[in-house]
């Protein structure tokens, strides 16, 4: 049986698709109904009143309905007020991002790094929620005589040193593979783009690799290298990483920042853009990607634009992409039918013989 969720979100049509596909991510969850709201910065709610008790007004008459989710950051005082109001569980932006992250990391630093996105949303929270248990009194003292919310802080201080630790140890490893990669003289490329622009269908027609796909967000959480041969002298060590994805707390990105760091290190960047979407959400997907690189100082001269799943448009859709973004020589490819690869090794191959 599927889980059915309200789902409120902004109006305008990039938004309101995003919230949707980020909601119906989660597996088992359906959106049975979508209230937009133009502004969900309102104190109590998040949305305003009226919104919120047309919400209330819906729950009544739909007994299945188990979550709220609000496509915006939500404090713990505005969630509270939400859940309280309607009776089901209210879930923020933020907060659903991790949830899917949770399902679908599969290796241990993943796991890690999304365990210290988590302690970063919740830090701001605990005090807010100690407060509102007790109303404005300051919480109880423990048996050793410490505020319970001081002992609660101090514990997930204590979780991100031992995580940070771990993480670094990971970075250190990755950091000597590199660095054994670079003496072999191996030249690394790194695909990176928004989440589902097919990253990782490219990635696996390049590699002869067989790493999940789907239209789901964030299928790919960690890092994956493999061996490509361009040409008959030229091989290069292929990366794929996770998606990016539009208001994106700065927490997340610096809970990935090590993994991101490393791939964006190589000597090419490839920049996946989906071709298929409509005009606008391609415009506000790669103005999300170019912040992301900008963020983690990426070097412009790097990055080579590749255009994806060009087997579902036609050449003037391909131009009007091209002028939209003021690109130079995109590469256009299908990972479906193969169309451009082999443009794209040799891309590849002169843009590594042009750094030498």
């Amino acid at each position: 049986m599927p889980t059915d969720i309200v789902l409120v979100a902004y109006p305008d049509s990039f938004r309101l698709q995003e919230a949707k596909s980020l909601a119906e991510s989660m597996i088992g969850w359906r959106v049975v109904k979508v209230f937009t709201q133009k502004y969900l910065n309102h104190s109590v709610y998040g949305m305003g009143s009226g919104k919120a008790q047309e919400v209330k007004e819906f729950l009544k008459e739909s007994p299945n309905v188990k979550h709220v989710i609000v496509d915006e950051h939500l404090t713990s005082k505005q969630l509270f007020n939400l859940e309280k109001l309607t009776g089901v569980k209210a879930i923020d932006r933020e907060r659903l991002i991790l949830d899917i992250f949770y399902s679908r990391a599969t290796t241990n630093e993943a796991k890690l790094q999304i365990q210290l996105a988590e302690i970063k949303y919740e830090m701001p929270r605990v005090r807010e929620i100690a407060k509102m248990s007790t109303g404005n009194e300051r919480p109880g003292k423990g048996g050793s005589g410490e505020y319970v919310v001081d002992v609660k802080f101090r514990d997930l201080k204590r979780r991100m040193s031992f995580i940070k630790e771990k993480l670094a140890e990971a970075k250190s490893k990755r950091e000597l593979y590199h660095q054994q990669r670079m003496k072999a003289g191996m030249p690394i490329a790194s695909l990176v783009g928004y989440t589902s622009a097919g990253k990782t269908t490219l990635f696996n027609l390049l590699t002869a690799e067989h790493k999940e796909t789907s239209a789901s967000l964030f299928t790919t959480l960690s890092t994956t290298t493999r061996s490509v041969k361009v040409d008959e002298k030229t091989t290069v060590l292929l990366t794929d990483t996770i998606g990016f994805i539009s208001r994106l707390p700065t927490y997340m990105i610096d809970a990935f920042k090590s993994t991101l760091e490393e791939s964006l290190a190589a000597d090419l960047i490839l920049l996946l853009v989906d071709s298929s979407e409509e005009l606008e959400d391609i415009r506000i997907k790669y103005s999300s990607c170019w912040d992301v690189l900008k963020e983690l100082k990426v070097d412009n001269s790097k990055v080579l634009v590749v255009l994806s799943k060009s087997d579902t448009v036609d050449a003037q859709k391909i131009d009007e992409i091209t002028k939209d973004l003021q690109l130079e020589n995109p590469i256009v490819v299908s990972s479906e039918t193969g169309y451009g690869v082999h443009k794209l090794k040799t891309a590849i191959t002169r843009y590594l013989a042009a750094r030498k």
